[in-house]
């Protein structure tokens, strides 16, 4: 990882889709019959499920409305529903993800015959990692993460662990606490190898600075790998931690009760 000029950071990273953690995103055309229609905004937006802390017109979903409406000046008045299950400054691309699925369930919902080019830019425009969930396949990222190459990472047999202590991390506070260094190999190389050999090559760069701030993140990854996971990581800049596993060293029980932990067949 290496800070650029204008702020940003280089990174090489992978993207994995966990197909069965996700919110749910419902869109719906404002009835215009209602008498109430002169009182309605452009996003009717609603959410349920976890909170999400700022101003609605802040949300990626009501933000990648705004984009598309700027372009296309007669896209209808919405209703906008958010079930959130994701967990927020989790690592986990939640927002990431609803605001990119806002932009495809627009384009297709409406006709807008955007091309998977022209959603990508959009996406960039709302965060660095929105255009990985316009793919949503295994992809290596680098640049900002928005330069993908698909990925041929077969998981296939494995489980996943994931563990959300509930501790909050700021994506700003992560990048600005992290020390860039150069690798001695590229990371879209060392995937490529088995995946026993991971736990010695493959490091996320987040982990020095949050696992010091938050040991309890620390001690969570030490757990998985003692319960027999092949590789264990904070995935992004945290606070989740997964371990994949083979299926006959899978965890019977929960190993942490009290926090969110899901086990998913990969």
């Amino acid at each position: 990882m290496r800070k650029r000029d204008d702020g940003f950071h280089d990174l090489e990273t992978v993207f994995y889709p966990i197909l069965k953690l996700k919110d749910a995103l419902e869109i719906q055309g404002q009835d215009k019959t209602r008498e109430e229609t002169n009182h309605l905004l452009p996003v009717d937006f609603k959410l349920h499920g976890i909170t999400v802390d700022g101003p609605i017109s802040q949300n990626l979903c009501v933000k990648a409305y705004d984009l598309l409406k700027s372009d296309f000046p007669t896209l209808a008045e919405v209703h906008m529903h958010l079930l959130k299950s994701i967990p927020m400054g989790a690592g986990l691309g939640g927002g990431s993800a609803d605001g990119a699925f806002t932009l495809r369930l627009l384009n297709e919902k409406f006709h807008l015959k955007l091309t998977t080019e022209q959603l990508l830019d959009y996406a960039l425009r709302l965060g660095s990692d929105c255009p990985f969930f316009i793919i949503n396949k295994p992809c290596f990222a680098w640049g900002r993460g928005e330069m993908m190459q698909p990925l041929q990472l077969d998981l296939n047999g494995y489980w996943i662990v994931l563990i959300n202590p509930g501790i909050h991390i700021n994506t700003g506070w992560a990048f600005g606490n992290i020390k860039p260094k150069t690798p001695t190999q590229s990371l879209r190389d060392l995937i490529k190898n088995p995946i026993e050999t991971w736990k010695e090559t493959i490091f996320n760069d987040f982990e020095q600075p949050v696992m010091e701030t938050h040991p309890l993140i620390g001690t969570i990854k030490t757990a998985l790998y003692k319960q027999g996971a092949v590789y264990a990581s904070m995935s992004g800049s945290g606070s989740t931690v997964f371990g994949i596993f083979k299926l006959d060293t899978m965890p019977k029980e929960k190993l942490f009760p009290n926090f969110l932990e899901l086990h998913l067949a990969l």
